[in-house]
């Protein structure tokens, strides 16, 4: 008979406490639930001990104190949408998963000062529904990962939208914590009780502290307030599409000066063809005959079908009637002979709309129906209106893709790594990279699906990812392999990440010894048991 380890009997009292903390059906052990969560887009999963699901800030202090008196390891997650980047998984096995889905309360919005505040298990749709039934004038941010990813989490991880307040973390104001002793930390002016500004003014007074709880295993977030976009008089999107590969650099060039005066202010994505036909079609298989990479006669053929460029770009304009009209004005100045310029609106959207079912009683519009199909979603996001259609570019290599667009990349073995470099906002860098990245991906048998996203006045952030097939083994070697050199060399290159998955944890350490040094100082004092989320973001000293 084995005998039973101090670290079984101290997980055996443990999940004794959290059912006294929270409740039994709150407190998961059951394998069926630990496998599904376990589920990952990445190449390889970990598995939890359990799931913990808290329902208040003061539930997550207890969760904490009792995972310090037994030494078991926590790892926080809001709603565990994080596709490519680890999704729910924890660094490592051995760990509690806590899951924040069920604090899911919108706790204030106010209208007239245009903010929210929200805790971690409140989905992109939530809100917007909220927004939605009390008709308010408001206008949030979204992302691409789905209806039912969190704006929490998100925002911890510094990702990114679509509007002039794509840019999340530099749109919110006022974080509660839970640190790694179970003490609440409340930043900003939100530690006083009184401040009327306390969602209004980020920094507060004395140390701004809220950069150290994103991208960091230093406290368990559970309340954030996020700046909502008033709702603009008039609205117009626009699509640029460049033909020739190397147009990507004059382009870049040509809308850098609009980003910077102001007049370009929402976050403008421009994607290469293969991006947007990820998004819209599955890997050609059969017509391939099973070569991989996509031949470039098939690449040009499948382009021309879906009647997009070499590269294409998404934005919009927000604001007055005046300030639209001539800010459209202005993009056609800057434009003039380096590409195709749309502007649509909801006239034009609908307009287009009709047009299609018109020709399809003809059996002819099959391309505009295509543009259409691709615009629209984007349109909605460039509104503030989630959507799952972007989840679909997960599903580009499978062998048997779902006949509907999942919601769920899990459900269906999609397999994403996301390598996210940071590039200085001009054409030579957009090209440079997308010349050093190609050979790579051609190497290993991939697709280069490549976004730059004009993140600010003067940066944008490369969105490149390996898409592949998780049922496959050989496929999957592959996918890793890949990975890993995309990030060396872009390293070695100067262009870091602004943000990396699980996989890629150790590859940001190289070269830059002292900040992570410093980060670990930090950890020592706040969590010298390494209590959470052990690995993540700063090095592990415990180990």
């Amino acid at each position: 008979m084995t005998e039973p380890t101090d670290k079984s009997i101290s997980l055996t009292e443990a999940l004794s406490a959290w059912k006294t903390a929270l409740a039994p059906e709150r407190v998961c052990v059951d394998h069926g639930a630990l496998e599904k969560i376990s589920r990952t887009t990445l190449i390889r999963s970990t598995h939890p001990v359990c799931i913990l699901y808290p329902r208040s800030t003061a539930e997550v202090q207890a969760v904490v104190k009792i995972a310090n008196e037994f030494n078991i390891p926590l790892y926080p997650i809001s709603r565990g949408k994080n596709w490519g980047y680890g999704d729910a998984c924890a660094p490592e096995d051995g760990m509690a998963i806590v899951d924040l889905s069920q604090m899911d309360r919108i706790v204030e919005v106010n209208e007239e000062l245009a903010y929210a505040v929200v805790e971690p298990g409140v989905s992109q749709k939530q809100l917007y529904d909220f927004l939605q039934q009390k008709n308010l004038k408001l206008w949030m941010d979204c992302t691409g990962a789905g209806r039912e990813a969190s704006l929490v989490g998100n925002t911890l991880d510094r990702g990114f939208g679509h509007t002039r307040y794509g840019d999340h973390f530099a749109t919110t104001c006022g974080m509660e914590i839970v640190l790694p002793d179970s003490t609440v930390v409340r930043t900003g002016f939100c530690h006083y009780k009184k401040a009327h500004a306390a969602r209004l003014y980020r920094y507060g007074v004395g140390p701004a502290l809220d950069g150290l709880f994103c991208q960091a295993n230093l406290g368990i977030v559970t309340q954030i307030g996020l700046w909502l976009m008033p709702a603009p008089e008039a609205f117009c999107c626009f699509a640029i599409a460049v033909d020739q590969y190397e147009g990507l650099s004059l382009l870049v060039d040509r809308l850098r000066p609009l980003r910077m005066s102001g007049i370009l202010n929402s976050a403008l994505h421009i994607a290469n063809d293969l991006r947007v036909l990820s998004s819209r079609f599955h890997y050609p298989w059969e017509e391939t005959g099973g070569m991989t990479p996509l031949p470039e006669s098939i690449r040009r053929k499948m382009r021309k079908a879906a009647g997009i460029g070499a590269w294409t770009t998404a934005g919009a304009f927000t604001g007055s009637r005046a300030h639209v009209r001539a800010s459209c004005h202005a993009l056609k100045k800057a434009l003039r002979g380096i590409g195709r310029l749309r502007f649509i609106d909801d006239r034009l959207l609908n307009l287009g709309k009709r047009v299609v079912t018109f020709l399809n009683w003809f059996g002819v519009g099959a391309t505009l129906r295509g543009q259409l199909e691709s615009l629209e979603p984007v349109y909605q996001l460039l509104k503030g209106i989630p959507n799952d259609e972007a989840l679909h570019g997960a599903q580009w290599r499978l062998r048997r893709p779902p006949p509907h667009p999942p919601r769920d990349p899990l459900d269906y073995g999609c397999g994403l790594l996301w390598i996210s470099p940071v590039i200085p906002m001009t054409g030579s860098h957009a090209l440079a990279v997308s010349r050093l990245v190609e050979p790579i991906f051609a190497e290993y048998r991939f697709e280069p699906l490549i976004t730059f996203t004009m993140i600010n006045e003067r940066s944008m952030i490369g969105i490149l990812n390996v898409a592949f097939d998780r049922t496959d083994t050989e496929e999957c070697e592959r996918a890793v392999a890949c990975y890993h050199k995309l990030m060396k060399t872009l390293m070695d290159e100067g262009y870091p990440p602004y943000r990396v998955s699980l996989e890629g944890m150790a590859d940001i350490y190289q070269g830059s010894e002292s900040y992570w040094e410093v980060a670990q100082r930090i950890k020592r004092a706040l969590d010298p048991n390494e209590i959470l989320a052990p690995g993540r973001y700063i090095p592990r000293f415990n180990k």
